[in-house]
């Protein structure tokens, strides 16, 4: 009996050690669950801005979506007000992604599809170009691209790290500071 006993007690930490290995592989294959990528979605005809209520594909310019943690994206007619909820100071809602669309791939007037990563893109601020808004920016995947397009309509490059909020309350005029007269 005491041999028994004995043996029982030698098998204790290897049941141990077995329970604790089988609960480490469990995690393990939950942590090694693919997260699903995040894609931008094409706007329908009749996609509304999500600050102003504004039909997206009414107007020129780029457009951007907004690829919240817990929920569906939401969309914005302008890249001003994009960046007015991406800086805004209580924003809180953790982002999956967010999109923009390559204006060196699409046209001004009508953009359509070419989303691309906004945090990876280069914008152009204060060029002469109008948006759904107003003044906004030029968004591009390409920094040749963003160049071009700053020295025929103006402005300058910057990354989107580079942008802030003074940018935005002065209409997106980073180049040079201007006022607004009727």
């Amino acid at each position: 009996m005491k041999s028994t006993m004995i043996g029982w007690h030698k098998l204790l930490p290897v049941r141990h050690k077995l329970a604790a290995s089988l609960l480490l592989c469990i995690l393990l294959t939950a942590c090694n669950q693919a997260i699903p990528k995040v894609t931008a979605l094409e706007p329908t005809s009749d996609t509304a801005c999500e600050l102003d209520g504004m039909i997206l594909k009414d107007y020129p310019g780029p457009k951007a979506q907004i690829h919240y943690a817990e929920g569906k994206p939401e969309f914005f007619c302008d890249l001003m007000e994009l960046f007015m909820m991406v800086l805004a100071p209580e924003q809180k809602r953790p982002m999956a992604a967010v999109f923009v669309q390559d204006m060196g791939k699409t046209s001004w007037e009508h953009p359509a599809g070419n989303w691309i990563d906004a945090k990876s893109a280069v914008y152009v601020v204060g060029s002469k170009k109008l948006g759904s808004m107003g003044p906004t920016f030029g968004s591009f995947s390409r920094m040749q691209d963003a160049e071009a397009f700053a020295q025929k309509e103006g402005g300058k490059v910057l990354r989107f790290d580079q942008i802030t909020q003074d940018m935005l309350n002065r209409g997106g005029n980073a180049a040079h500071d201007t006022t607004m007269s009727h």
